[in-house]
C-alpha cells in the first residue's frame, strides 16, 4: 500500500491527519519571517503530520456587510511559503489556491509549476461571493488543471453550513468529484446537525449512484477568547447557541474548546464510519496567539489518538 499522503487520499483512506496554517503577512521583515519558519518547522516536525495545509487568504468583505473583526493584510503567496520558505519541512503540502484573481493565462502558469512538483496536491477555492469580481470561474478552474496538470491532486472544499441553510451542499461534493477532486476539506466544525446532514444526504447519493465516497477531512479550530470566538463567526463558522454560551461564559474557555471539539469529533466520526465515509482530521489554529497555537497542536494529538484507537477497534 502507498503510505504517501497522495497514496492515502487515492485509496480514500480514513484517518488522515492534516494541520493546517496561513503564510505570514507579507509586509513581514525578513529577520522575523526567518524566525517564524523556524518555529513552524520546529513544531510541525515534532507533530508527526500527514501533510500540511497551506491556506490562500482573500479579503472576504464582499461576503459579508459586517466589518472584520481583525484588518486583512495579504499575506505570501501559499505555494511559495510552502515549497521554499518551508522546504525543509519533509511533509506533503496542500496548497490552496483562490482562482477568481487569476487570468487563465496566470492560472495556467502557476497549474504546470504545481504540476511540475513531486507528487502535487492543491485545493482550489472560488470566488468568496457572487458579488466579487472573477476572471475564471471554479469551474473554468477545474477544466483547465485536468488539461494542464494531469499529475495535480485535487481536492475541493466543503462547507457544512452552507447544507444548513440551502441543502445542496452534498451535491456540490458530487459536483467537485466529477470535475477532479479526490478529496474534500471542511470549514472548521463546531454544528454538529449541519455536518452530520451534509454526511448524511452525500451518503445516500452515493449509493444512489453506485459510487464511492471521497475522504472528507474535518477541520477543527480551538477558540480561546470572545475575539476569536468573533472572528470565526465572522469567517461563517456556526456555533450552535448552547455551544457558544459553554465559551463565552467558561472560566477556561481554551480548555472547554478542546473538549467541545474532540466530543464533536468522535460524534461525526462514528457516524461517518457507519455510513462508509472516509473521514480524517486538519487542525489549525485562526488565532496568532501563543496558547491558541499550542492548544491546536495538542487539539491534533488528541484527535490522532482518537482515530489511531477507532482503527485498531476495527
Amino acid at each position: 500500500m502507498d503510505n504517501s499522503l497522495a497514496g492515502k487520499l487515492t485509496a480514500r483512506s480514513s484517518g488522515i491527519s492534516l494541520y493546517g496554517l496561513a503564510p505570514p503577512k507579507r509586509a513581514t521583515p525578513p529577520e522575523e519571517l526567518k524566525s517564524i519558519v523556524a518555529q513552524q518547522v520546529a513544531r510541525l516536525q515534532s507533530m508527526r503530520i500527514d501533510g500540511l495545509v497551506v491556506y490562500d487568504i482573500q479579503d472576504e468583505a464582499a461576503r459579508i456587510s459586517e466589518p472584520r473583526p481583525f484588518p486583512f493584510m495579504p499575506t505570501l503567496d501559499p505555494a511559495t511559503y510552502a515549497h521554499e520558505h518551508l522546504e525543509r519541512l519533509a511533509a506533503p503540502k496542500i496548497v490552496y489556491r483562490c482562482v477568481n484573481r487569476d487570468t487563465p493565462e496566470t492560472f495556467v502558469q502557476w497549474l504546470k509549476d504545481q504540476d511540475a512538483r513531486e507528487s502535487p496536491l492543491a485545493v482550489l477555492v472560488g470566488a468568496p461571493s457572487q458579488r466579487a469580481e472573477a476572471s475564471i470561474s471554479l469551474a473554468d478552474a477545474y477544466a483547465l488543471a485536468r488539461q494542464h496538470a494531469p499529475r495535480l491532486l485535487l481536492g475541493g472544499i466543503s462547507i457544512a453550513e452552507r447544507h444548513g441553510k440551502s441543502g445542496d451542499e452534498h451535491e456540490r461534493i458530487l459536483a467537485k468529484t466529477e470535475r477532479g477532486c479526490r478529496f474534500f476539506i471542511t470549514q472548521a466544525v463546531y454544528d454538529v446537525t449541519s455536518t452530520k446532514s451534509m454526511l448524511s444526504d452525500y451518503a445516500l447519493a452515493v449509493r444512489e449512484k453506485g459510487g464511492a465516497a471521497m475522504p472528507i477531512i474535518l477541520t477543527f479550530s480551538p477558540c480561546g477568547s470572545a475575539k476569536t470566538l468573533s472572528f470565526m463567526k465572522w469567517l461563517g463558522i456556526a456555533f450552535p447557541r448552547w455551544l457558544e454560551n459553554e465559551l463565552r461564559f467558561a472560566e477556561n474557555p481554551l480548555a472547554v474548546s478542546l473538549d467541545l471539539c474532540e466530543r464533536i469529533f468522535v460524534e461525526i466520526w462514528d457516524y461517518a464510519h457507519e455510513r462508509g465515509i472516509p473521514v480524517g482530521v486538519n487542525v489549525e489554529s485562526v488565532s496568532i496567539r501563543k496558547s491558541e497555537i499550542e492548544a491546536s497542536v495538542e487539539l491534533f494529538k488528541r484527535l490522532r489518538r482518537r482515530m489511531g484507537a477507532s482503527a485498531d477497534e476495527t
